[in-house]
């Protein structure tokens, strides 16, 4: 035998403390529903673009009218080059929906994907010396 299933109770005049209705995503997680996720992603049945998690992204153009909230977002947020880790993050998506957003807007020519910049370890030893020798004539 199974106990009964609790549910909160509501009074009358605290309309906005209900939860969302069944399959609804609640208002911080646009991801609440697996098919909601399809809808986003689209059919990624084709080639993805070689993105990683520290792929630099940049838009190129301004979103247009045709673009889906999603894209337009993704747009606004790339003003200035943010990783895809980053985006997924402030757009509450999964890495893998946002590959497939971003390969649309690659073949669109919305965006732009740039390899991160890697700094050297070590700093040249010609240069530190070249600092060191003008510190010491100062």
């Amino acid at each position: 035998m199974t106990p009964p299933q609790r549910q909160r109770r509501f009074s009358a005049q605290e309309p906005s403390a209900r939860p969302p209705a069944e399959g609804a995503p609640s208002p911080g997680n646009v991801t609440g529903n697996p098919e909601r996720l399809f809808v986003i992603g689209g059919d990624a049945g084709g080639e993805r673009a070689d993105i990683d998690l520290v792929t630099l992204i940049v838009a190129r153009t301004e979103p247009p009218a045709s673009a889906t909230p999603e894209q337009a977002a993704l747009l606004r947020l790339c003003v200035a080059p943010l990783s895809v880790a980053e985006l997924s993050a402030y757009l509450s998506l999964p890495f893998s929906v946002v590959t497939v957003l971003l390969t649309e807007m690659l073949a669109a020519e919305l965006v732009q994907a740039r390899a991160p910049i890697v700094r050297q370890k070590v700093a040249d030893r010609s240069l530190l010396e070249a600092v060191m020798h003008g510190l010491q004539k100062l």
